[in-house]
C-alpha cells in the first residue's frame, strides 16, 4: 500500500520529511514555504508542536493547523515513530525515546522550543517532553490524557478506564493483557478493513463522531504496513516497564514537577479516558495550570467540536500570564 496518498493530504500547510533523534519524520507544516524562499526558522512566529494520540495521525489536527497559523503562530503536526509517513523502525516505542523524538523534532524546525500539545498518547509523550526535556517546552496543552503516572496507578490498582487507551474486542477489562500476545492484536486491528478502528472512534466519542469519510481516512493510515505492529508496541512499553527497572527509572523522572504552564483540556463525556481519572495532575506541574472540562465532547474534543477546543486553546496561548 502506497503510503504517500494517505497522508499526504492536500491542505494549507506543506508536506515534507525532518530527520530527528537518528529517525526520519513526516511532517505537515504551516510554516515552510520553499517556492517562496522561506527556510525553516524564518520569521518570528512561535512554533506550536501538535503531537497525535492513537489510532491517528498527523491529520487529527487539520483544524487546529489552520487556526494557528491565522492567528500567528507556526503549527507543525508529525506523525509520531511508526505511524503514518514517518520511519517505523524495529525499536523505540517508549515514552522515552519518544520524547527525545520531539525534542528533537523542535531542534530541527529551527527552533530552542516550542508550544506543545499532545493529545492522548501524545499528551503523554508530552508529559514526558516536559519531565525530561524541560528547556524544550515553553508551554503545554494536555488534551485528553492524565498524568503517565496516573495511568500507571490505574494499571497497578486494576481495571481502570484511564488505563492505555486500547480495548479490543471480547478483552474487556484484561486489554492490557490481550495486548501481549503475538500478532493478534494487531490484526484485529486491521481486519475487515479496519473496522475495528471506526468502532473505536466512535465509542470512544460524543454522539454524531466521527463521520464516514473522517473514520475512512484512519481506517486507511492505520492499514499502512507496520503500523497497526508500531502503535500498539506503545501500549506494549507502557504495560510492560511497570513492572521493570526501565519503567522505574521513568517513574521517579516522572515525580519533577513540570515548569512549563500548562492547560488540561478533557472532554466531559470522554469513556476511555474518563475526566475523573485525569483530574488532579495540576500537582505535577509547578507552574500556573489551567484545568478545562469541554462539555459535549468525549476522547477527541478537537475534531468533535473543533470551534469551541480552539478558542480554549487560542485564549490560553493569548493570556500572557495564564491563571494558576
Amino acid at each position: 500500500m502506497p503510503t504517500e496518498p494517505i497522508v499526504q493530504i492536500s491542505g494549507p500547510w506543506t508536506h515534507r520529511s525532518v530527520t530527528a533523534n537518528g529517525t526520519r519524520f513526516h511532517v505537515a507544516d504551516t510554516g515552510y514555504a520553499p517556492d517562496a524562499g522561506e527556510a525553516p526558522g524564518d520569521g518570528n512566529r512561535p512554533l506550536v508542536l501538535l503531537l497525535h494520540g492513537f489510532p491517528e495521525f498527523w491529520w487529527t489536527w487539520r483544524h487546529q493547523l489552520t487556526a494557528l497559523a491565522e492567528a500567528g503562530y507556526r503549527a507543525v503536526a508529525p506523525d509520531l515513530r511508526g505511524f503514518g509517513g514517518s520511519d517505523k523502525p524495529p525499536r523505540g516505542y517508549d515514552l522515552i525515546t519518544a520524547a527525545a523524538d520531539a525534542a528533537g523534532l523542535i531542534r530541527s524546525l529551527g527552533e530552542a522550543n516550542a508550544v506543545v500539545v499532545g493529545h492522548s498518547w501524545g499528551g503523554l509523550v508530552a508529559w514526558t517532553l516536559a519531565s525530561y526535556f524541560p528547556k524544550s517546552v515553553r508551554r503545554m496543552a494536555i488534551v485528553s490524557a492524565a498524568h503517565p503516572l496516573q495511568m500507571r496507578g490505574g494499571l497497578l490498582s486494576g481495571p481502570f478506564g484511564g488505563g492505555p487507551p486500547l480495548r479490543l474486542r471480547g478483552s474487556g477489562s484484561g486489554y492490557p493483557l490481550a495486548l501481549q500476545l503475538p500478532l493478534f492484536p494487531e490484526r484485529q486491528l486491521v481486519r475487515n478493513s479496519a473496522s475495528l478502528v471506526q468502532s473505536l472512534l466512535s465509542s470512544w466519542s460524543a454522539p454524531g463522531w466521527p463521520d464516514e469519510e473522517t473514520a475512512r481516512v484512519y481506517r486507511r493510515a492505520i492499514r499502512i504496513p507496520s503500523v497497526a505492529h508500531c502503535s500498539l508496541e506503545y501500549h506494549r512499553w507502557f504495560v510492560r516497564s511497570t513492572f521493570r527497572p526501565d519503567g522505574f527509572r521513568y517513574a521517579r523522572q516522572m515525580r519533577s514537577p513540570v515548569p512549563a504552564p500548562t492547560l488540561h483540556l478533557h472532554g466531559a463525556v470522554d469513556p476511555c479516558v474518563p475526566a475523573s481519572a485525569a483530574r488532579g495532575a495540576g500537582r505535577y506541574v509547578e507552574a500556573p495550570y489551567r484545568w478545562k472540562i469541554l462539555e459535549g465532547t468525549g476522547h477527541f474534543p478537537h475534531e468533535e467540536r473543533p470551534d469551541t477546543f480552539n478558542v480554549e486553546l487560542l485564549d490560553w496561548l493569548a493570556d500572557p500570564e495564564p491563571d494558576r
